[in-house]
Parts: C-alpha cells; structure tokens; sequence
C-alpha cells in the first residue's frame, strides 16, 4: 500500500453487540447486576480475610489476590459495555482502547500466573505439611504474590506494544465489546506475523508453565490425598482443592482458547460468548466457589456479618 494511502486511525468502533439492539436495555441490567455481584462478592471476600486473623495464611493471602483481580477485571470492560448498551455510543478513543486492551492482558495474565502459585501453595500445603510453615514463610509469599503482579505487567506491556505497533489503515470496527488481541490484529493492514509468533510463542511458553506448574502440583496433591489414612483428611484435602481446580479449569480453558491460537481461527462470534466467560461471568463465580466450598471463609462470612448486625 501505498504512503499516501494510509490514514491514520483515530478511534475505534466496538462492534461486538451490535447485532442485539433490541435486547439494549435488558442486556444493560442483567451486566449492571452481574458486575454489581462481582464487585459485592469479591469485596466481601477481600474483607473477610483481611479483619479475621484467623484467615492470615498463605491460602487466604493469595485468595485476596485472587478477588481483586476478579474486581479489576471486570472493571477494564464492563464500565464501557455498559455505557455501550444505554447510549448506544460505541467509540472508543485510539489511546483508550490501548489502555483497556493493556490492562485486560495485564489482569489476565497475572491471574494466569497467580493460580500456578495457589496450586503450589497446595502442593506444598498437603504433601508437606510439617514444613508448610517454614517453607510458605511471608516474605516468600510476598515475593510470588509481587512476581505474579510483575510478570502480569511485563507481559501486557509486550503484547499491546507489538498489537499498536501495527498500521492500521482500513476497517476500525472491532468486532468485539472491548479491545482484545484478535480483534484489533485483526483490522491490520500491516503484516500480523511477528505479532502473532509473538503472542503464540509468549502466550504459549508462559501459559504453558503456568499450566505445566498447575498439573504437576495437583498430580502430587491427588497421590498424597491417595495416601491418607484418615477418610476424614481426604474430604478436607478434596474439599480444599475442589474450589481451585473448578476456579483454573474455568479460567485456563478460556484464555487458552482465546489467545494460544492463529488468527486464522479467530471467530468472532465464539470470541464473544468465551470472553464473558472468563471476563465477566468467572469473576462472579469465584466467591461463589469459594465461600461455598471454604468452612473457613463460610465461618468468617457468618461472623462478619454478626459483627455488622452488632454495629447496626
């Protein structure tokens, strides 16, 4: 193409439901209750651990950590969704779909990174448990908690630099609610193979670890839960991990879906229902799952909310 020919593109145009019109504002308060929900559990959760000391343990650390990324992720779509479905405005500024697009992969990756170090904490919870203490000291926990967070940053701050670094000189309409990888690689009318190798190969190596870290500490967990004598220590070990497992296997599938592929499987309209799956929907199930599952957060829930009437 041309010099002359190229415009530059100033704004995007989100696409993604379009298609729904006359579903705009049954849409827009099923999403402001489901984010409302989000925003209320995860708080909640975050809450509880922090004013009950008897939740001031690795775990429960790395839990916390867990629901502010279920707030924030959210938080880096649905706001504009949301404004998408009552105003019908559905521009986004060049510069702000970059942020959004930064700070999605951000939170993503990080929670990617932070559920391999949760499954670790159960490793070493379970299959040593007489040096669990020694081993998950807080200084170490603070350092793999930061190393997530770190690895999360650097790895966003790759991906949006090679996705913006693109020419975009045709289409702007993003076929997607938000500011995702595909999408906008999509619309490049540059070539997109070195920032797909890139994403393919970091994407692939990093996710893979993560996963391989993930798998390999439950093969231990399972083996070790094998071995208890005490039927009674099963169903806790069971019960403890069953919450992480359902939580990663939510997660991992969908984000391996979605990024870990070539773009020329990308399907939008798959894109679209996998995407809320693991931005929007997940995030909300996470305290479900794991007050539901947890005695210990169902029992700190309970006493916090006596407190509260209390207060009241």
């Amino acid at each position: 193409m041309e010099g002359d020919n190229v415009t530059t593109v100033a704004k995007f145009i989100l696409t993604g439901l379009s298609d729904l019109p006359e579903v705009r504002f049954p849409l827009f308060l099923l999403f402001s209750l489901i984010y409302l929900a989000t925003l209320a559990g995860n708080i909640t959760i975050i809450i509880a651990i922090g004013t009950d000391v008897r939740l001031h343990n690795p775990m429960y650390f790395f839990l916390s950590n867990l629901s502010l990324l279920d707030i924030l992720c959210p938080t880096v779509t649905v706001p504009k969704m949301l404004d998408m479905f009552l105003s019908g405005n559905k521009e986004i500024s060049f510069a702000s779909c970059v942020l959004q697009l930064y700070f999605l992969i951000d939170v993503v990756g990080t929670e990617i990174f932070l559920l391999a170090v949760m499954a670790y904490d159960r490793y070493v919870a379970i299959c040593h448990p007489l040096q669990y203490t020694a081993i998950m000291n807080k200084r170490l926990c603070a350092q793999m908690a930061a190393g997530t967070w770190i690895s999360g940053f650097l790895n966003s701050l790759l991906h949006t630099s090679f996705t913006f670094t693109l020419s975009f000189c045709g289409s702007n309409e993003v076929n997607q609610y938000f500011c995702d990888i595909p999408p906008v690689v999509a619309l490049s009318c540059s070539s997109t193979y070195t920032s797909e190798m890139v994403l393919l190969s970091v994407a692939g190596v990093l996710g893979s670890s993560a996963f391989v870290i993930t798998l390999v500490s439950y093969i231990y967990i399972v083996f070790a839960i094998l071995r208890m004598s005490s039927t009674k220590g099963r169903h806790k070990a069971f019960s403890t991990c069953a919450s992480h497992l359902t939580v990663v296997g939510l997660f991992y599938g969908t984000t391996i879906f979605t990024y870990v592929r070539p773009s020329s499987r990308y399907s939008p309209n798959q894109d679209r229902v996998i995407s809320m799956l693991y931005g929007i929907i997940t995030p909300m199930l996470n305290p479900m799952i794991y007050s539901l599952r947890n005695k210990e957060v169902k029992r700190a829930l309970r006493r916090h909310a006596r407190t509260c009437d209390q207060l009241i």
